[in-house]
């Protein structure tokens, strides 16, 4: 089975950094792409950004470009995102998600994710 673990979340103000890992372990396993997604309070889970694992192409929502910035450690099997200029509408659960699937271009949606971490949350106060 694989297992992915996010950390790095908590609460900070507006305008501040953080910045998220997710560590993925599990036999058999061989990634093709990982993304972050994100669910605020009464709203759908919507994609962050994604990144494909053998040459780090990336695509990212267009909420977050340009002050977010994902990123992995083929080695470790890690992912990072790094968010930068927080605002309060960033704050949400930030989940890890995984797929082993082949894929032409970056997947972006759920549905193209087989593994899925318990998610972090990320708290961006005014």
């Amino acid at each position: 089975q694989v297992q992915l673990v996010e950390s790095g979340g908590g609460l900070v103000q507006a305008g501040d950094s953080l910045r998220l890992s997710c560590a993925a372990s599990g036999r058999s396993f061989s990634m093709s792409a990982m993304a972050w997604f994100r669910q605020a309070p009464g709203k759908e889970r919507e994609s962050v950004a994604a990144i494909r694992w053998n040459n780090g192409i990336t695509y990212y929502g267009d909420s977050v470009k340009g002050r977010f910035t994902i990123s992995r450690d083929s080695a470790n099997n890690t992912l990072f995102l790094q968010m930068n200029s927080l605002l309060p509408e960033d704050t949400a659960v930030y989940y890890c998600a995984a797929s082993s699937r082949p894929y032409s271009l970056v997947p972006r949606r759920e549905t193209q994710y087989d593994y899925w971490g318990q998610g972090t949350q990320v708290t961006v106060s005014s």
